[in-house]
C-alpha cells in the first residue's frame, strides 16, 4: 500500500526512491510488526482477562502448569493482526505469492480462532472436532497448492530442491506438488501447535525460522544472488522478505508478553497460523527439506506424540513419560526456563545449518 505512495512521490521527490529497496522494507515490516505487538499487547490482554477469555489446563499434566489456568488467551489474534497490517503496508500488493502466503495464514488462524472460542467462551472442552479442525485444513492446504501449481510460470517453481547438493533436484508433476505441498502446509500447522505448551516455547523458533526463511526468499527472487550460491532463481519471491520480517517483529512483540511466566498464551489461533505461515513460504521458495532441518524442534515434537501413540496401542508402554517432548523433560525435573531456553538453542543451531545449505553445496 506505501509502496505505491512512494513510487508516486519518488516521481517528485528522489528520496522516496529508497522505499523501492526490499532490504529497507524489510526492516520496516519488522519494526511496524513490533510496534503495534507493543502498543495493542496491554490493551489486548486487559480485554481478554475483563471477559475471562482464560486458559484451562489439564490436571493429569505437570502440576506447575495447575497455576497458569486463567491466563488470558486467544493471542495469537494480536499476531495475526500486527502481521496482516505490516505485510499490507510495505509489500508489493500486486505480487501474487504475498496474497496467497497471507491468505493462507489468516484462514488457518481462523480455524485456531474457532477452535480457541468453543474452548474458553462457550467452554466447550472438545473445541471444534478433530475431523472437522482437520478437514478444513485440508481444504485450504490442497487449495493453495493447486493455486501455487496453476500458477507456476517456470520449472524451478514445482521443482524439489536437495540441500547440499548442488545438482540433485526434482523436477514435480501436479500430484507429487500438491501432495507434498498439502504435507508441509498442514503438517508445519499441526507441529507448532504441538510445540505451544510452554511460555515462549514455540514464538521463539517461529520467529528464528521465519527470519531465516526470509533470506532464502531474498536470495531466491534475486537473480545475481541466486546465480552465486546455485539456487533457483524464483522472481516474485523476494517480496517474502516483508511477510517473514513483519512475522519476526509481530512474533518478537509477543514474547515481550509471552515470556516465561507468560502474561498471554497465544492459542489455536496463533499456533495454527503461524506454523502454516512457515510451511507455505518454504513452498514458495522451494525449502522444504531446509524447513524440516531448521523447524527440527517442530519435527521431534510430532515425532514424540506419534511415538507415544503407537507405542501405548501397540505395546501398551509409554516411551516418554508424557508426549509432547518438552513436558517428558518437566516431568525428568528440568525448571520450565530450562527446557524452552534449551530447546530455542537448538533451534538457533539447526537454523544455521538450514542456512548452510545456502552456501554449502
Amino acid at each position: 500500500m506505501l509502496l505505491w505512495l512512494t513510487e508516486w512521490l519518488s516521481q517528485h521527490l528522489s528520496a522516496f526512491t529508497v522505499f523501492q529497496y526490499l532490504t529497507l522494507r524489510g526492516i520496516l515490516g519488522v519494526l511496524t510488526a513490533l510496534l503495534i505487538s507493543l502498543w495493542v499487547g496491554p490493551v489486548m490482554i486487559r480485554r481478554l482477562a475483563h471477559y475471562q477469555i482464560g486458559q484451562s489446563v489439564r490436571d493429569d499434566g505437570p502440576q506447575s502448569h495447575l497455576s497458569k489456568a486463567g491466563t488470558p488467551t486467544m493471542g495469537g489474534a494480536l499476531i495475526l493482526v500486527a502481521v496482516a497490517v505490516s505485510t499490507l503496508l510495505w509489500s508489493d500488493l500486486s505480487n501474487r505469492y504475498v496474497w496467497i502466503t497471507l491468505g493462507v495464514t489468516l484462514l488457518f488462524g481462523a480455524i485456531g480462532w474457532v477452535d480457541d472460542y468453543r474452548k474458553v467462551v462457550e467452554r466447550n472442552p472438545r473445541g471444534l472436532p478433530g475431523r472437522w479442525k482437520y478437514f478444513w485444513q485440508s481444504i485450504i492446504g490442497f487449495g493453495a497448492a493447486v493455486v501455487l501449481f496453476q500458477t507456476a510460470t517456470l520449472p524451478q517453481e514445482t521443482t524439489l530442491i536437495v540441500p547440499f547438493f548442488k545438482d540433485v533436484a526434482l523436477v514435480m508433476g501436479p500430484f507429487m506438488f500438491i501432495v507434498l505441498t498439502y504435507f508441509v502446509v498442514v503438517g508445519s500447522s499441526n507441529a507448532v501447535n504441538l510445540t505451544d505448551g510452554l511460555d515462549g516455547l514455540a514464538i521463539m523458533p517461529t520467529v528464528m525460522v521465519a527470519g531465516a526463511l526470509g533470506i532464502f526468499a531474498y536470495a531466491s527472487g534475486n537473480a545475481i544472488i541466486a546465480e552465486y550460491l546455485q539456487i533457483p532463481n524464483l522472481p516474485g519471491t523476494g517480496e517474502l522478505i516483508i511477510f517473514c520480517g513483519a512475522l519476526v517483529g509481530a512474533g518478537l512483540g509477543f514474547l515481550w508478553f509471552n515470556t516465561y511466566p507468560a502474561q498471554v498464551f497465544m492459542g489455536d489461533v496463533g499456533a495454527l497460523a503461524l506454523g502454516a505461515a512457515l510451511g507455505i513460504v518454504a513452498v514458495i521458495v522451494r525449502q522444504e527439506i531446509v524447513l524440516f532441518i531448521m523447524g527440527g524442534i517442530f519435527v521431534m515434537e510430532t515425532l514424540s506424540v506419534i511415538l507415544q501413540v503407537a507405542s501405548f496401542k501397540l505395546t501398551g508402554r509409554r516411551i516418554f513419560r508424557m508426549a509432547p517432548l518438552h513436558h517428558h523433560f518437566e516431568l525428568k525435573g528440568w525448571p520450565e526456563p530450562r527446557v524452552i531456553v534449551r530447546f530455542w538453542v537448538i533451534t538457533v543451531i539447526l537454523v544455521l545449518v538450514g542456512l548452510a545449505t545456502l552456501k554449502l553445496r
